[in-house]
């Protein structure tokens, strides 16, 4: 007998109304729609960046009570996992710097790292860490019950941008990347998806990946430049879609011409190996 899926629509509902309710007010008194000065807004939209894990905590406790909300926050506990999933978490990170530095030796001038100050750090840790709870705590595998693993982070990776507008219209991101934005949400889920599942349901591996987007954030680079967060989106794109693809069952082998191999089949086989090597490490003594 299989349990009923879960409707993560409530759950999306709560989340939006929790902070669009907090932080739309703020944006419409900087367009002059609301009076007073925008910043007296900002304690309201610091609050709002509570959402998605309030939204969590709300409706795994009235799903399971206590113990609802110790399964929803355990796997923040759950860090002994294979190296590899913490490193293909901060990878975007690292090759954004990467290929940024590759772009300044071709003529491009501009820094190749985007990197907060010790607060930003603390706040990094402290919104991945809600925001995670909510998304892939929660959300993900009621969503991916449904619908399935690629399904589930699209979805997911569209609503995670929504989420964000209000925020990025408090800080003036242009309208016109409203494309880029949403391939670097939508790739960014599919990676977290992966290294999520892949890790045994381990958030620790999904805060740190969030976290690394903070620490080298191309969206410091707006409005001056752009050129950052399209790498970085891309980076995110190719990845996400190379290690889901890694995931998927093997279906009929067809003929096939020559021995030409890509970058998403170094990646499939990297993840393979990393899931092997994870299953092995948790079953020796």
């Amino acid at each position: 007998m299989t349990s009923k899926p879960v409707r993560v629509g409530p759950f999306f509902l709560l989340t939006f109304a929790i902070t669009w309710g907090l932080q739309v007010p703020g944006v419409l008194a900087g367009w002059g729609v609301l009076p007073g000065d925008p910043r007296s807004y900002l304690p309201f939209a610091g609050l709002g960046l509570l959402g998605p894990g309030a939204a969590a905590l709300v409706f795994a406790h009235r799903e399971g009570g206590r113990a609802g909300v110790k399964a929803l926050l355990a796997p923040l506990l759950r860090w002994r996992v294979g190296l590899g999933w913490y490193a293909l978490a901060v990878l975007p990170a690292v090759a954004l710097g990467a290929l940024l530095y590759l772009l300044n030796l071709a003529g491009r001038h501009g820094p190749i790292a985007y990197l907060p100050t010790m607060g930003g750090v603390v706040f990094g840790v402290f919104v991945s860490v809600v925001e995670e709870v909510g998304w892939r705590g929660y959300a993900l595998p009621r969503l991916q019950q449904r619908w399935g693993g690629f399904a589930a982070s699209g979805l997911l990776g569209v609503v995670w941008y929504l989420w964000h507008l209000p925020m990025f219209a408090a800080v003036g991101v242009p309208l016109n990347l409203a494309l880029v934005m949403l391939l670097y949400f939508t790739g960014a889920s599919l990676l977290l998806t992966r290294i999520v599942n892949g890790s045994g349901g381990s958030l620790v591996v999904a805060v740190v990946g969030h976290l690394a987007a903070h620490l080298n954030n191309s969206h410091r680079a707006l409005p001056l430049e752009v050129l950052p967060l399209v790498v970085h989106a891309v980076i995110y794109a190719a990845l996400g879609l190379a290690l889901m693809r890694a995931a998927l069952p093997p279906g009929p082998k067809l003929p096939r011409r020559g021995k030409a191999r890509g970058v998403s089949f170094y990646l499939s086989r990297y993840a393979t190996d990393v899931s092997s090597f994870s299953s092995s490490s948790d079953q020796s003594p």
